[in-house]
């Protein structure tokens, strides 16, 4: 029996009228396993995967197949987005077995869960010199009845290295006081220096981001490009930052039609994106694109931070306020179709605008993919309309049209899969998005957007009764990233509206993540919860990959919380967890990214900025609309006790700004000149 009817992920759905047996991530599956003392099959994807799809309909659709499954496995079906501490542990195995990973992963256990082999997608005939699936079942089924001990041996060692792997990026002391007390002398200029001349290696500096093919918008390390310069005035971190942005804005990652960027580009110019759409990497690059839009003021940044927040509230928001998931690359089981174009159908809707449109987005008769074109920008606007001596802004107007007209008949398609699961932490990601496009754009729904989310995030995903929070509607223990990012984005929260509520619950759920995930032996975090007690190991979350870290993140949580809420444990915490991670940083850049902006933290310490007045607000916003990477920001029009930072100062009718570090004040000041002055980089 198919026991995934029964769930509520769209990608368990999916796979629900499959022939296999699948049962859900759930207890009675292993309960199976275990009296029928039979290995069992863990495959794992999401909703918007083209392989997963792919090996869905060539074996998992198979009755043969399916007979052979059912009868020598218990097959176990996971949502990766559902689960994704699960995905972790066995992703892992899958890597130190074969070198490699992706989805579908698919991961043989023993009965108590441990992994003894782990591959990704495997075709329905030998190819790609890889077997067949049905080849590798019965490889692993005859392994488990002739020589199980050989498998039981394989998966002990294996989940002793898995658990090992945890501590190789994790900087030793001998104890915590040397810790301490090397701390102060940890952090220099010199390791920003290096970290960004590591990154350096990796630009691509024709085309930006970094490496070759398959090409990520690497948005962390475009943020500490942008406040590396700030601090260091240093013109290649600028250049190269704003040349990433550019690039990915013009090529085929960005949907030029309906707006909002796909997951990654396959090649190095961003031109064939990987079709899906995630909610996470559009709330990445907004907050990238909003911090440099403060810097430069790009009209290009700002068009491209609302085009994307339009389709986010378009295509991917709950009536409630929830952010949905996902979009599918395929649509009509190909992958792109909805999003590319013939010139013929180009030419018949556009008529006498088509030759304008096709020169501005690269449309030819052959197509730059696979026979159809996908939309980009070989030149901006700027540069197209100074070379075909064109007014700029007719220009944009006449293109404009063009892309509703465009976008009115794309509609009329059949859409891309939507993945509407509600997920905590892209949620709260989104949540930040919003409020970093408020700060730099000033626009009032984004700011009702971000309150209207965490709200709702609020009613529907917090337990008040025992201060936890749910991953998602069918996932009832959050994971550290859930925590850790929802107390950034309440954290935002409070410094766009300075309701103290919202700082009340970030500390809340920070001291929550304090007691139930930290491990005072590495001085970090675990993944999941100590309550948890459904997986076979507790791993740490340490990469910055497509999202931070839970890690990175608390480390900023904690550097900004323990300042605004006067936790001076906290700020340690926040200072100590970097240390921890010194060496790898610098060695690896490029996979802790957030990591290397928390030790950016340290080395140039927060501006603490109370803003007291009958005007506080509206002087606070103004701060915030200035690119200072380093600061935190407290507001009211009287002094606030429940906010340290703000108690005991005084105001005016034109409110006074007051700028601090470690609590000691400089002299006040009205005017905002004098406050840039105060805050810019020696």
């Amino acid at each position: 029996m198919n026991y995934l009817q029964h769930e509520t992920s769209p990608y368990l759905l999916q796979h629900a009228s499959n022939p296999v047996d699948w049962y859900a991530w759930r207890p009675e599956a292993f309960e199976r396993a275990r009296a029928e003392q039979k290995p069992i099959l863990v495959s794992i994807g999401y909703s918007t995967c083209h392989w997963c799809h792919v090996m869905e309909r060539e074996s998992f659709e198979n009755e043969d197949i399916a007979m052979f499954m059912n009868e020598n496995f218990i097959n176990i079906k996971v949502d990766r987005e559902e689960r994704p501490d699960v995905d972790a542990i066995y992703m892992e195995a899958c890597q130190i077995l074969t070198g490699g990973g992706g989805w579908p992963l698919n991961c043989f256990l023993t009965p108590d869960g441990k992994p003894f082999y782990a591959g990704t997608y495997f075709p329905p005939r030998p190819a790609f010199n890889r077997p067949s699936w049905l080849q590798l079942l019965q490889h692993i089924s005859n392994i488990w009845e002739t020589k199980r001990d050989v498998a039981l041996d394989q998966a002990e060692k294996l989940l002793a290295h898995i658990s090992r792997n945890d501590d190789i990026f994790i900087q030793k002391f001998s104890n915590l006081e040397s810790l301490k007390l090397s701390g102060p002398e940890t952090f220099k200029t010199s390791l920003l220096e290096s970290i960004f001349y590591r990154m350096r290696e990796q630009f691509d500096r024709v085309e930006g981001g970094f490496g070759g093919a398959p090409k990520f918008p690497s948005t962390m390390a475009i943020q500490y490009l942008l406040n590396y310069h700030f601090f260091t005035a240093h013109p290649e971190a600028l250049e190269h930052a704003l040349l990433s942005l550019d690039k990915m804005i013009g090529g085929g990652i960005y949907d030029q039609i309906g707006g909002g960027f796909a997951r990654y580009a396959t090649d190095r110019a961003w031109l064939v994106p990987h079709f899906e759409k995630m909610l996470y990497d559009n709330a990445l690059l907004v907050i990238a694109l909003s911090e440099a839009y403060k810097l430069t003021g790009k009209a290009l940044y700002k068009e491209t931070i609302e085009e994307t927040l339009e389709y986010v509230r378009r295509e991917m928001t709950h009536p409630d306020g929830g952010f949905y998931a996902a979009q599918d690359a395929d649509s009509e089981g190909v992958e792109g179709k909805f999003y590319v174009w013939d010139k013929a159908e180009i030419n018949a809707v556009l008529k006498e605008e088509a030759p304008l449109f096709c020169a501005f987005y690269g449309v030819t008769e052959e197509g730059n993919w696979e026979e159809k074109n996908i939309l980009w920008r070989p030149s901006s606007f700027e540069a197209f309309a100074s070379a075909n001596d064109m007014e700029l802004e007719l220009l944009r107007q006449r293109l404009g049209v063009c892309r509703e007209k465009l976008f009115e008949v794309r509609s009329k398609r059949i859409w891309p899969g939507l993945d509407n699961k509600i997920l905590l932490s892209w949620n709260a990601l989104m949540a930040s998005a919003h409020a970093a496009a408020f700060t730099a754009l000033g626009r009032e729904d984004y700011r009702v957007a971000a309150v209207r989310n965490v709200e709702y995030l609020l009613s529907h995903y917090a337990d008040e009764t025992s201060a936890t929070l749910k991953h998602s509607a069918s996932q009832k223990e959050a994971f550290l990233e859930d925590y850790a990012f929802f107390i950034a984005a309440l954290t935002d929260l409070y410094q766009i509206t300075f309701n103290v509520r919202y700082l009340q619950i970030a500390g809340k759920y920070a001291d929550v993540v304090l007691s139930y995930f930290y491990d005072r032996e590495s001085g970090l975090f675990f993944y999941t919860d100590i309550r948890q007690s459904d997986i076979v190991l507790r791993k740490k979350d340490l990469y910055d990959n497509a999202t931070p870290s839970g890690n990175s993140t608390m480390a900023h949580n904690l550097q900004r919380l323990g300042i605004l809420l006067d936790r001076r444990e906290w700020r340690a915490t926040g200072s100590e967890m970097p240390l921890k991670m010194r060496e790898s940083v610098e060695r690896y850049p490029l996979s802790f990214e957030r990591w290397a902006t928390a030790m950016m933290n340290e080395v140039y310490p927060m501006h603490e900025i109370a803003v007291i007045g009958d005007n506080a607000e509206e002087k606070a916003l103004a701060i915030q609309r200035m690119f200072l990477p380093n600061k935190v920001v407290a507001a009211s029009r009287v002094p606030e006790e429940s906010i340290p930072l703000l108690a005991e100062k005084s105001g005016n009718a034109d409110a006074l700004i007051y700028v601090c570090r470690d609590f000691a004040c400089q002299r006040p000041v009205s005017d905002l000149s004098e406050f840039r002055q105060m805050v810019q980089p020696e």
